[in-house]
């Protein structure tokens, strides 16, 4: 069987720190940073690697600073 695995890049300086994509993670991969981006927002940042690559984070994004890659694995 195929098992998801995914990974999230997200555009720091796109990101204003919102926080909608961090309950959004139902592996809560997400989680914001203690650095500012040049705007003054703590943007979201990954976590761990337990990401199943859902898209929920970056669905609910307002500003469409997620972006999420997605790859097969064969167990």
């Amino acid at each position: 069987m195929a098992k998801n695995r995914g990974e999230i890049v997200v555009d720091i300086e796109r990101c204003k720190g919102c926080e909608v994509c961090v309950p959004a993670c139902p592996e809560d991969v997400i989680a914001m940073a203690k650095p500012v981006n040049r705007k003054g927002y703590h943007y979201a940042m990954p976590t761990n690697d337990l990401c199943t690559g859902c898209t929920n984070c970056a669905v609910v994004c307002p500003d469409g600073a997620i972006t999420v890659y997605r790859k097969k694995f064969n167990d």
